[in-house]
């Protein structure tokens, strides 16, 4: 008996430190990462910084191009957007990730947006994902304020 609880106690570690591998979905040379969005009803990030401004927390769907795009897991993404400004985006609850090799190509993210300050240490760690040099991670001295995305599906064209 002690065996059969022993056994179930490892299964169940065992599923719970696994993170679930979301199923990414092809159409028409889109790929589908997270929840399946459509490509209509896509904003100008004008109108999201706007709301964000007057509520501090905005639903949306904008289109950009990738900048860059963690190294490690492809946990995060630097999108940028129409009006010339960068976004890092964010994934919903670790969901799902991106593909390490896309900077240069489109995508569409749905989500919503919020103010954000990133500390030291998590700009750090962002630079260290991305590749930089010790010497550049070491500049980095101050946190920032800025408008971060998080998504809950996301279409690479």
């Amino acid at each position: 008996m002690k065996k059969i609880y022993t056994l179930f106690a490892a299964a169940a570690l065992i599923t719970a430190c696994s993170a679930p591998e979301k199923k990414v979905e092809e159409v028409n040379n889109y790929q589908f990462f997270g929840d399946t969005i459509s490509a209509e009803g896509v904003i100008k990030s004008s109108e999201l910084y706007t709301s964000v401004a007057q509520t501090g927390k905005a639903n949306g769907k904008l289109e950009g191009v990738v900048a860059s795009v963690c190294q490690k897991k492809g946990c995060w993404m630097q999108v940028a957007l129409d009006n010339g400004d960068t976004v890092r985006v964010s994934f919903k609850d670790y969901g799902f990730f991106m593909p390490k090799d896309i900077a240069g190509k489109t995508v569409i993210i749905d989500g919503f947006a919020f103010n954000d300050t990133t500390t030291i240490d998590m700009l750090r760690h962002y630079a260290e994902d991305a590749g930089q040099s010790p010497e550049e991670i070491a500049k980095i001295t101050t946190p920032e304020i800025t408008t971060s995305f998080e998504a809950h599906g996301v279409i690479l064209k």
